[in-house]
C-alpha cells in the first residue's frame, strides 16, 4: 500500500521521552568486513523500493544508498541501517586514497550472481559507487562496516489506511537506523499493541485508531527504545506526517 503524500508535519519533540541503552551500533562503528560492490541506475524514487521509501532524498537519505544482497537485507530488517564502504585491493579501479562513503540500506539486490546467498554484496546507487571506484571497474572488492546513522531532524512517520486497517511508514531514523518493532497505544487503552512488519519499513495493525490520541514506541536493532507519548492528537488524519525527536 502506497504512503499518502502530505505537507502536514506535526512536531512532537516536547512530548518525547528517549530511553537509551548502551549499544555498539549506536555509539561506535562495527568491525570491517569484506564484500563486493556493483552499481545500478535509478533515481530518488526508485532507490528505496524494497524498503518502502517513496523518495530517498525526501526521506533524508540522499542518493548515497545501497541495495543489499538477501544475506544482508534480512527480509527488510536492515532497511535504514548505515554502512561505511571503501574500495580495496583494486588499484586499477579504486579511487586514489581509498575514500570512504556512508550509505543507507534502502533496497534489495535480487538473488543472481553476486547477490545470491551466501554473498554479502552492495549494489550501490551509481553516484555513490563513483565516489569510491571508477565506472569501468563495474564490480570491485570492498570493505564495509556498520556505523551510526546521523540524520537531520526527527524520526518521521505517517499513517495511511482506513478506520480498521492502519499502515505506518517510518523513515529518517538516527542511531542504528533500522526499526525492529513498532508499538502503538491509544488513550482509551493502557496496553501497548505491537504492529506487524508488512514489508520494509511499513508496519500494519488491524485496529480502530481513528479519533484517538496515539502514542508510539520504536525499537532499533541495538536494543534502544524511543517512546513518543501523544504524538498524534485526537484530530489526526490519514496521510499526515508526524515528526518526533530522533535517536542519538
Amino acid at each position: 500500500m502506497a504512503m499518502a503524500n502530505s505537507s502536514t508535519i506535526l512536531l512532537a519533540s516536547s512530548f518525547l521521552l528517549l530511553l537509551a541503552l548502551p549499544s555498539a551500533h549506536a555509539t561506535v562503528p562495527g568491525p570491517w568486513k569484506k564484500a563486493h560492490a556493483t552499481f545500478y541506475e535509478g533515481g530518488s524514487t526508485s532507490y528505496g523500493g524494497a524498503c518502502g521509501y517513496e523518495d530517498v532524498v525526501k526521506a533524508g537519505y540522499s542518493l548515497d544508498t545501497a541495495a543489499l544482497s538477501p544475506v544482508l537485507f534480512k527480509q527488510g530488517q536492515t532497511c535504514g541501517a548505515c554502512y561505511e564502504v571503501r574500495c580495496v585491493e583494486s588499484p586499477q579501479w579504486c579511487k586514489p586514497g581509498q575514500p570512504t562513503i556512508q550509505v543507507t540500506a534502502t533496497n534489495l539486490c535480487p538473488s543472481g550472481e553476486w547477490c545470491s546467498p551466501p554473498h554479502e554484496h552492495f549494489d550501490l546507487a551509481k553516484s555513490a559507487f563513483l565516489k569510491i571506484a571508477e565506472y569501468k571497474g563495474g564490480i570491485v572488492p570492498i570493505q564495509y562496516r556498520r556505523v551510526p546513522c546521523k540524520r537531520q531532524g526527527g524520526i518521521r512517520f505517517s499513517i495511511t489506511g482506513n478506520p480498521y486497517f492502519n499502515m505506518v511508514s517510518v523513515w529518517n531514523v538516527g542511531g542504528a537506523g533500522d526499526i525492529q518493532s513498532v508499538e502503538v497505544k491509544s488513550e482509551s487503552s493502557p496496553e501497548w499493541r505491537l504492529l506487524k512488519r508488512n514489508w520494509g519499513q511499513k508496519w500494519e495493525i488491524s485496529s480502530k485508531l481513528v479519533g484517538e490520541s496515539l502514542s508510539f514506541r520504536f525499537k532499533t536493532s541495538d536494543g534502544n527504545f524511543l517512546t513518543s507519548p501523544s504524538v498524534c492528537p485526537k484530530t489526526w488524519k490519514f496521510g499526515q506526517t508526524f515528526e518526533a525527536q530522533n535517536f542519538a
